[in-house]
């Protein structure tokens, strides 16, 4: 894989889903988001952006959603690689029936494939010529996958739905950390 372009971004899981709700695995069904989920993406728009914000965000209707209700008045592009793992036969059934990661669901995504087209959208994002800061808009599969890209581990606990996450390339590898807004808009 080529190396990634050495520019910070954010990543943003969308807010919260029905599915979330219900413990339920929810890669490429649709999801909705919930009241408290619009709550928690709108609260985005509040918030003051180090620079420009350059938005991103995954096809699927949650992320789209979050994007909107965060972002208001901005162009967001869709990029298609930002989309959440397909778990295949497991799509719509308990969280308690996941699998390892590493492993591939029946008729699903392998974890090598996906890591390859979040690779992709994400050297795409960072390529963008504008001046500003790239905002993905994504899943919480999308999100453990950067973090392998970056360095990081994939294992853990889930990212925070509509928490900005901060990437940014250092000597020696990326670091990633819960960026905090230094204020917020009335």
């Amino acid at each position: 894989m080529t190396p990634l372009p050495d520019r910070a971004f954010i990543l943003i899981r969308h807010g919260e889903t029905d599915a979330n709700c219900a413990g339920l695995i929810a890669g490429r069904i649709e999801a909705q988001l919930t009241d408290k989920g619009r709550a928690e993406a709108a609260a985005l728009a509040r918030l003051v952006w180090p620079a420009e914000p350059l938005v991103f965000v995954s096809p699927q209707d949650r992320a789209r959603e979050t994007a909107a209700l965060g972002f208001p008045g901005r162009v967001a592009l869709v990029v298609e690689g930002l989309r959440e793992r397909d778990w295949g036969a497991l799509e719509g059934r308990p969280q308690a029936e996941m699998i390892r990661r590493e492993d591939t669901p029946e008729a699903g995504e392998a974890w090598a494939d996906m890591l390859a087209r979040v690779h992709a959208a994400l050297v795409g994002a960072l390529s963008d010529p504008r001046e500003g800061l790239p905002v993905l808009v994504a899943h919480s599969g999308t999100i453990r996958a950067v973090r392998r890209l970056t360095g990081g581990s994939e294992h853990g606990a889930r990212a925070a739905n509509a928490t900005p996450i901060l990437f940014t390339p250092a000597t020696g590898g990326w670091g990633d950390r819960v960026w905090q807004a230094a204020g917020a808009k009335d």
